[in-house]
């Protein structure tokens, strides 16, 4: 039986194959499953997505029409999935349901040390020889206050990072977690949170409830020397609602992993195309802005543990097994 990877990043491909040797062949390809590029699964009993893919009901329709009866995603979140049409067609699905949480916390540390101490500002002068410090001045952390949105594996980890800088946490979640609390930290209602934070990090599951859990009145609501850092989906941010915050010149810096409409966007080059987005385009004009692409997960320790647990997951399809990575179980 061969599989079918779609988005399979040049540092990614030896992994899959390795960790697929002995238990079926695998193709991988960089392309993104979307509507055009769903055709090429025809025959493909099990397919393998990215993040970034679409499986809306037209690809899972094309899909399903060329026999394919299990996707298996290589990630955790599974918004991009319309997962009634899934069952509908008799299509399995399973994800990642966990992965390093390390990869993303400590990722989310990078985003937000970069803009409090102007690291890319810094970095682009010294390349043209240009050693000032005019403009560079940061903030020391340690006493200042952190809001954790989201207090999880990933948010937990995050947490410990911000009691070892000395730092008061606050958090905001709807179960506590007693390892955050042990740590010192006091939930609080969002709004609280947002008007005494720092430093605001993101780590919630991008749901109908959380879409733009961060909107115009909650960014008004952040003091305005705040940092807020997204490292979780992009969804979770109404970036227009950013954009005119950082107009009025609002904000320390604001560190972002993760963007709305990054897909057909992030994972691929677009240097020579020009972007057609004009609200990324002016996002990143901003100096005390930081824009990744979506990479906080990319480590070879999570990778390592994404691709394991989605060669599980195959298995478990063929095998008759079931466990809390199927998001759509067998028919």
């Amino acid at each position: 039986m061969e599989i079918l990877a779609f988005g399979v990043q040049a540092d990614e491909k030896p992994l899959i194959e390795k960790a697929f040797a002995g238990h079926h062949d695998v193709r991988c390809l960089d392309v993104f499953l979307t509507e055009d590029t769903a055709p090429i699964a025809a025959g493909y009993e099990t397919v393998s997505t990215s993040v970034n893919a679409i499986l809306d009901h037209r690809v899972l329709q094309t899909l399903a029409a060329g026999g394919t009866r299990m996707i298996a995603q290589r990630s955790t979140g599974f918004n991009n999935i319309d997962l009634e049409v899934a069952e509908r067609l008799g299509l399995t699905v399973a994800r990642v349901s966990s992965y390093s949480p390390y990869s993303v916390a400590e990722f989310a540390w990078a985003l937000a040390l970069a803009v409090n101490r102007r690291i890319v500002r810094a970095s682009n002068r010294t390349r043209d020889f240009d050693f000032r410090l005019h403009g560079l001045m940061g903030r020391d952390l340690r006493g200042r206050t952190v809001g954790v949105l989201g207090t999880g594996r990933i948010g937990e980890a995050f947490t410990r990072i911000a009691h070892g800088f000395g730092m008061r946490l606050l958090g905001w979640d709807i179960v506590e977690n007693p390892a955050c609390t042990a740590l010192g930290m006091e939930y609080v209602e969002k709004d609280r949170l947002l008007a005494e934070a720092d430093l605001v990090s993101l780590h919630v599951p991008l749901l109908p409830a959380t879409h733009h859990l961060i909107d115009a009145v909650a960014l008004k609501a952040m003091k305005d020397d705040a940092i807020l850092v997204n490292s979780s989906r992009g969804g979770l941010v109404d970036t227009d609602a950013l954009v005119t915050e950082l107009r009025a010149g609002r904000f320390t810096g604001v560190g972002l992993d993760v963007y709305e409409a990054e897909a057909g966007l992030f994972f691929l080059d677009k240097s020579l195309a020009g972007i057609e987005d004009d609200t990324l385009a002016r996002l990143v004009t901003f100096p005390n802005v930081v824009v990744t692409s979506h990479q906080a997960y990319y480590t070879a320790d999570a990778v390592g543990q994404i691709i394991d647990t989605t060669v599980r997951n195959v298995l478990n399809y063929f095998e008759g097994r079931r466990d809390e990575n199927v998001l759509v179980p067998r028919a």
